[in-house]
């Protein structure tokens, strides 16, 4: 065998850039399996030889974490650092790189006045990401919302991006959220890029809609959202007798699809039979069941199962909680409570809810919580007609009634508990939002 052949690449003989022989030479380097990095490390670190970056594409396949490391703190200290060296190292997670990199940037851009270059700051925050340290997210984030230059945030948004799945989810969310509304259009692009890569994303980005965004942005958040597959949704109501769907029922859902642009159809637990199964089950992946019922009571218990298993056999089907377990439901429900009593003042006043009759130990449960989450107490009225007649409202503290729609009781008491939930502007805009929101 030639020995030329078999003896170890020397950084003396590396070609020439532009020479023909140079790329078939580095290719033997990348893939030499007994590579010594020592003499590349040293040629480079003494000036010996110049670090191009078709040498360190090469070089970088045979690079340990150590490696690594000895060749950025070498760049770092460079009069002159070439803002592409980094981008090709890096490829390591190592608890020593890792720490070399938050003692560099922990203290945000007060290190640029202490010296640290910003070319170098900006190199070395995809890096920080890249190593998905828990402690890095406020460190980035500090960049990120610093009044400093562009590239620099833009690099911070980097190394979030490269970490995504390790940060804080609730930090994170309102963060990017805030930042798609950055003066700086790439940016807020690339936030919005972010926001559609986490679960839910459609949930995320609707709020963004109704914000004055750079029109660069918000062309990007319509792809964004056009990308998100949306589902047809089938909304169970309790409806009044004979299946009849009260005005605000029918108008909620008319708005509905016209935001969400896929078919949203209601079927009342009052009628004798489920909607028909057309052409609009196949608007989507799946049809969504979202009970719009508010107590777990026997509708829920018992007639939701039937219903889900009816459309089961017709198509794929998602089926959620019913909307009274829904958190911010509950949340708004409890700011309208707190709205009712600040109203009516008085010295421990306590509005009512006023609810059908419920006796099992579920439902005690529900209404125990419900009353600790909104402050209000759970008062059953009358569910048939007989007795509503002759119920009498307690006059100790204003009450809400917990009716999605019109029904009997709104009828007649209407006057003195005021309109069912659905005709309350908070609360209407509340579930248009959360729907509107859905897969």
């Amino acid at each position: 065998m030639n020995p030329l052949v078999s003896a170890q690449p020397s950084p003396a003989d590396l070609p020439a850039s532009g020479d023909p022989a140079r790329w078939p030479w580095l290719q033997r380097l990348r893939r030499d399996p007994a590579l010594t990095v020592e003499p590349w490390l040293r040629a480079i670190e003494t000036g010996a030889l110049t670090p191009e970056a078709d040498l360190l594409t090469a070089l970088a396949a045979q690079l340990d974490a150590a490696a690594e490391l000895r060749l950025l703190r070498w760049w770092a200290a460079q009069p002159s650092p070439d803002p592409r060296l980094p981008a090709l190292l890096g490829r390591h997670r190592d608890p020593r790189l890792g720490a070399w990199l938050l003692a560099r940037l922990q203290d945000g851009p007060a290190a640029l006045a202490a010296g640290l270059a910003p070319v170098v700051a900006e190199g070395l925050l995809p890096l920080l990401g890249a190593q998905r340290l828990p402690q890095a997210w406020p460190v980035l984030k500090r960049w990120l919302l610093a009044p400093v230059a562009g590239p620099l945030r833009r690099a911070a948004l980097e190394g979030v991006a490269v970490g995504l799945p390790v940060w804080p989810r609730a930090d994170l969310r309102g963060c990017l959220q805030g930042l798609a509304a950055d003066l700086d259009p790439r940016l807020a692009a690339g936030a919005v890029d972010l926001l559609a890569r986490l679960p839910r994303s459609r949930r995320l980005l609707l709020p963004l809609a109704r914000r004055g965004l750079d029109p660069s942005v918000a062309l990007r958040l319509q792809r964004r959202l056009a990308a998100t597959p949306v589902q047809p949704l089938l909304l169970v109501v309790h409806g009044r007798s004979g299946g009849v769907l009260p005005a605000e029922v029918l108008d909620l859902a008319q708005e509905l699809e016209q935001r969400r642009g896929a078919p949203v159809r209601l079927q009342a637990l009052t009628a004798a039979s489920p909607p028909e199964a057309g052409s609009w089950l196949r608007s989507g992946p799946q049809l969504t069941l979202v009970p719009l019922l508010l107590l777990p009571g026997g509708h829920v218990r018992h007639d939701l199962p039937a219903i889900a298993a009816h459309w089961r056999r017709l198509t794929p089907l998602l089926r959620l909680p019913f909307l009274g377990a829904w958190p911010r439901w509950q949340a708004g429900l409890a700011a309208e409570v707190q709205a009712l009593a600040a109203a009516h003042a008085g010295p421990g006043l306590q509005p009512l809810l006023l609810h059908h009759p419920l006796t099992t130990p579920l439902a005690g449960r529900y209404l125990a919580r419900l009353e600790q989450v909104s402050g209000g107490r759970a008062h059953a009225t009358p569910y048939s007609a007989g007795e509503l007649a002759e119920f009498q409202l307690p006059r100790s503290a204003p009450a809400l009634p917990l009716a999605l729609a019109a029904n009997r009781f709104t009828d007649r008491l209407g006057d003195r508990v005021g309109p069912p939930l659905l005709q309350r502007p908070a609360l209407r805009q509340l579930l248009l939002e959360e729907l509107e929101a859905l897969p």
